[in-house]
């Protein structure tokens, strides 16, 4: 099946004068891997820790994509409150889920904590901040891995409010 999805694609991207196609994977073997990307024809075209960002050149003069940089800009942090920072666009599932978790879990401490939101759907959104999605609680990112549980949230964000 997904071999005939990626092949559905490539053609509506050729029919619509794309000169390539971008995918991206990690490079663990495990969900989404780029291994199997390349495969089908897609070579590395940047890497960001473990994401790996391919593509496939359907003519001479096409050029990879890039990864955005991270810039390191983040937002205004309010003194005297944890500041939990969520980069959301709506596309990941996974991440979907930490941010509705996040959002649940700084709502608990009332003025205590401050939640921001950054909508990171259109381009330039993505290119400013450095990051298409994420959740931080003061600066430092709640996920290192699979999806952390609210309850993990949860305990992340009491730890700091402890500390105010």
């Amino acid at each position: 099946m997904g071999r005939a999805l990626l092949a559905a694609a490539e053609q509506d991207a050729r029919q619509l004068g794309a000169k390539g196609m971008a995918a991206w994977g990690v490079w663990l073997p495990f969900w989404m891997k780029a291994s199997w990307f390349k495969k089908h024809g897609y070579r590395k075209a940047d890497r960001q820790g473990i994401s790996v960002l391919l593509f496939k050149p359907f003519t001479e003069d096409a050029k990879p994509p890039r990864w955005y940089a991270k810039t390191g800009k983040q937002p205004e942090r309010v003194a005297g409150k944890v500041t939990v920072t969520a980069y959301v666009n709506g596309w990941c599932l996974a991440q979907n889920l930490v941010y509705e978790r996040a959002k649940r879990a700084a709502a608990e401490f009332g003025d205590k904590v401050v939640f921001q939101e950054i909508d990171t759907s259109a381009r330039d959104s993505v290119a400013q901040w450095g990051i298409s999605d994420s959740v931080l609680v003061d600066g430092k990112n709640v996920q290192k891995g699979p999806p952390p549980s609210y309850e993990a949230i949860y305990k992340m964000i009491a730890k700091r409010v402890a500390r105010l």
